[in-house]
């Protein structure tokens, strides 16, 4: 069963990286076009959108995780009945919330002059929101059915359909931007694409599933257990949008909508960048969960200890490279008026950092119910980032509103989560997890000043000048990277199953 796990695992991580690639080589080419067609403004209100739609996704009470963390242990005991009802039980929920978030929705147009901060109107802007708008409220339509495939370890089907329907959207974007100009054409061909994609997925997993059309109502007892954790899932939802989604929305009212446009440029490559690693580790959530229901706490412990070791890794190589280089490769993309300042950039490299370096204890989080026994600390969280963001916004701009986010976390669940992880299914204390999460952001803070001055010295005028610096400051990484963590049990236990796995095809062969 475990090399079950670890082989559906490896496919997801497989499907979702090219995937990512693919998405990544023309989303650069699309907002590369954009800008140029429509301006920073347009990229501007784009960012604000998104926050602020992030903002009435709240309606969901945060079911996504709840949802799929539900149907684990049915998956698990192969109980075909129990599943079929939990399928029924979240439909009605999403139409529900598909309503709710179009009324919201729609009720908050009057308020959006208040949050768009150019020196000159736009018209249409009423037009954009809703086909923006359009996207959320589609995207709840068919996810009862497709989560079922991301919690039965089968996240790539899923994944082979959205590379598909991205890379056909965002072709006939670039078609449109280039010969239309058009900006509602452009939205609406974003809008299109993702409704058929949520029916083709949909038909996907009940081709797969087709019991999942014979969903009878469930008992009041289980029914009752959900909206107990869906209570939970909530909180956490509310907290999560509210320390990831009010970001750009502060920006727009503070610093004004086109700093939204200039970092969101900076955000599209740390949120490209960060698909890679995220990946790894959201792909191997479902398998976490099927660890939880089947092993002890000891091999809960070694799965934990082998994510962790590759959170570090990847974190000394990709924080203090993206700080180091970020700014040439916007000179080099879109020109110098792009730029956002050095400190800017370390701000955007610590929260990258806590994005990192936390996945594993995430991936825990989801797979084991853990929102459930942790869900105030972000509240709190959430409020401190409001109050702080607001303070350091006047006082620093917008590295004031980033380094906000960070300290919020910091002093919260990034200390908080991995106490309740470790005493609730690992049985340990994680005093140690503490001292090497503190010596890795030391090292990491050591490489990205050294990657940072190095950098000084090496004048960016061509590409190939750009991919000189990145070599070196990446060689750097990997080589200090590498010696610091070689002999970590972590590195050991990850040798150790790739030994197995090698002797295992070898005894197969034989």
């Amino acid at each position: 069963m475990s090399e079950n796990r670890t082989k559906k695992a490896f496919v997801n991580v497989a499907f979702n990286f090219a995937n990512q690639i693919v998405t990544l080589v023309l989303s650069f080419i699309s907002r590369t076009v954009f800008i140029y067609a429509f301006g920073v403004e347009y990229l501007g209100i784009n960012g604000l959108f998104t926050d602020v739609l992030g903002l009435l996704s709240m309606a969901d009470l945060g079911f996504n995780t709840v949802m799929v963390y539900s149907l684990y242990q049915p998956l698990a005991e192969k109980d075909t009945d129990k599943i079929a009802s939990l399928v029924f039980f979240y439909r009605k929920v999403y139409i529900f919330i598909a309503i709710v978030v179009s009324v919201v929705g729609v009720a908050f147009i009057p308020f959006l002059p208040f949050v768009v901060n150019l020196e000159k109107e736009l018209k249409d802007l009423n037009i954009y929101y809703l086909l923006s708008l359009a996207n959320v409220v589609f995207s709840y339509l068919c996810f009862y059915k497709t989560s079922i495939l991301t919690a039965d370890q089968k996240n790539y089907v899923i994944v082979k359909i959205s590379m598909l329907m991205n890379v056909l959207k965002i072709i006939a974007q670039i078609f449109v931007i280039m010969i239309l100009r058009n900006y509602i054409v452009y939205l609406a061909i974003g809008t299109g694409f993702v409704l058929i994609n949520n029916i083709v997925a949909s038909k996907v997993a009940v081709k797969h599933y087709p019991f999942i059309k014979q969903g009878k109502s469930l008992e009041k007892r289980e029914q009752k257990e959900i909206m107990k954790n869906i209570g939970s899932g909530f909180l956490y939802k509310v907290s999560s949008v509210l320390l990831n989604s009010t970001d750009n929305i502060l920006i727009s009212v503070m610093v004004g909508t086109v700093a939204v446009g200039l970092y969101s440029n900076y955000l599209m490559l740390q949120t490209k960048i960060s698909c890679f690693y995220i990946l790894v580790f959201s792909s191997i959530t479902a398998s976490i969960g099927n660890l939880i229901a089947k092993e002890n706490e000891r091999k809960r412990y070694e799965i934990f200890q082998c994510e962790q070791v590759v959170s570090y890794i990847i974190c000394g190589v990709l924080i203090p490279c993206y700080i180091s280089l970020v700014n040439d490769f916007i000179v080099l993309w879109l020109g110098e008026k792009f730029v956002l300042s050095d400190l800017t950039v370390w701000m955007i490299g610590l929260n990258m950092y806590l994005g990192c370096v936390l996945q594993p204890l995430w991936s825990y989080r989801d797979a084991t119910g853990l929102f459930r026994k942790t869900k105030w600390i972000m509240v709190i969280c959430a409020i401190f980032n409001i109050v702080l963001s607001v303070m350091f916004g006047v006082l620093m701009d917008l590295p004031g509103i980033l380094l906000a986010s960070s300290i919020s976390r910091l002093l919260t669940y990034v200390w908080y989560e991995p106490k309740v992880l470790f005493k609730e299914y690992f049985n340990l204390r994680p005093y140690k997890y503490y001292f090497s999460l503190v010596g890795n952001f030391v090292l990491i803070l050591g490489l990205s000043y050294i990657g940072f001055r190095l950098g000084r010295g090496l004048v960016v005028e061509s590409v190939g000048g750009w991919l000189l610096k990145a070599i070196i400051i990446g060689s750097v990484s990997v080589l200090i990277t590498s010696m610091v963590y070689k002999n970590s049990n972590g590195t050991q236990l990850i040798k150790e199953k790739i030994v197995n796995m090698f002797k295992r095809d070898e005894d197969n062969r034989n």
